[in-house]
């Protein structure tokens, strides 16, 4: 039987499956009905709705069975898939505990929460392949460390040292990415919780302690309303693309090392060739390169979201969800392409030592 790819033939190159899923349509859902059911429970902690209300928006939620067409079209009429989720949400949850259902909330409130929500395992994954990637670095730096090499600057044979002292240079921005990451998580992995313009009017004089509760049940920070102050989302970014650009120069060392007339770099395998089998080309070295590049790319265009008229921008907001995922699945997909490389390569001499 034939097999159906569920996704485009070029992400065998450059996508990441495990991190893809987390923008899914499926997983988008889960995370706003995990949102809606919080803001509930947070709600009745605050006396805003019922005990009840919020056991039956809880499962509700637990058993939500979307109408994907309606959605769409919905997302398509109102740009933002929340008022169709919510009427459908109202409708499972039943006439009597409808009104409370996304009280006091905004579309903004849920769509940003559960972007925190995947985000949080988006960064957890990172910063797992992070430690690995650093590991295996350490590895091979034990292993192969005082293999004797050429440096060069400008492309020009330079002095001789040692893989170790390259390795360092791989190394050095890694332990800075990790170190930034887990700095930057704090300020990202924070609740939206704001209401129509992001005062948090709506939940009468309540809304610091539903926010509080709400992000205590999900796991994430707290902090005031931020609907259009995007700099959590634009600092990420520049991580993501930072990050990107520090493997894209260890890909693009690891290219050029394993070049025929260089050969200080051997790989445990290589792509083929439709035209001249002798060859092996350094594929995931290059793939490091394209990824940093489309990254970098990318970085400005997501900074372009940074601009919100007043307090919300349907605008910004939309770019952001295009470029964002794209992003994050990148950088991803870099270190899962890194770890592959470095676990199969090792060092030769330098062959310009010899003369």
């Amino acid at each position: 039987m034939t097999r159906t790819l569920p996704f485009p033939l070029l992400q065998a190159l450059v996508g990441d499956e495990e991190v893809g899923a987390l923008f899914s349509n499926e997983a988008e859902l889960a995370a706003m009905l995990q949102a809606e059911a919080a803001l509930a429970e947070a709600e009745a902690k605050a006396g805003l709705i019922g005990d009840d209300a919020a056991r039956q928006i809880a499962e509700a939620c637990g058993s939500f069975q979307a109408d994907w067409n309606k959605l769409a079209e919905g997302l398509g009429k109102d740009g933002v898939i929340v008022p169709e989720f919510v009427r459908q949400l109202r409708a499972a949850v039943g006439e009597t505990h409808a009104k409370a259902v996304h009280l006091g909330a905004t579309s903004q409130d849920i769509i940003d929460t559960a972007l925190v929500l995947r985000l949080k395992d988006a960064v957890a994954v990172i910063d797992r392949r992070l430690d690995a990637l650093m590991a295996v670095l350490g590895a091979l730096k034990d292993r192969d460390g005082s293999v004797p090499l050429m440096a060069h600057t400008r492309m020009q044979q330079a002095l001789p040292f040692t893989a170790s002292d390259k390795i360092e240079t791989w190394v050095q921005p890694l332990a800075r990415h990790r170190e930034a990451l887990r700095s930057l998580a704090a300020r990202l992995l924070v609740v939206q919780l704001g209401g129509p313009i992001g005062t948090r009017g709506e939940l009468k004089g309540h809304g610091n302690a539903v926010a509080e509760a709400m992000a205590a049940v999900l796991g994430l920070g707290t902090a005031p309303s931020w609907h259009s102050q995007r700099d959590r989302i634009g600092e990420f970014a520049a991580f993501l693309s930072l990050l990107s650009g520090t493997l894209g120069k260890i890909g693009q060392d690891i290219a050029i090392m394993a070049q025929n007339e260089v050969g200080e770099v051997r790989l445990a395998s290589g792509g083929g060739s439709s035209a001249m089998p002798h060859k092996s080309n350094p594929v995931p070295a290059e793939v490091l390169v394209t990824l940093a590049r489309f990254n970098a790319g990318l970085l400005g265009t997501l900074h372009q979201a940074l601009v919100h008229e007043n307090e919300r921008s349907g605008a910004a907001w939309t770019l952001e969800w295009m470029i964002l995922p794209q992003m994050v699945i990148s950088a991803a997909a870099g270190l899962n392409r890194a770890m592959a490389l470095i676990e199969g390569m090792s060092f030769s001499p330098s062959k310009f030592l010899e003369k």
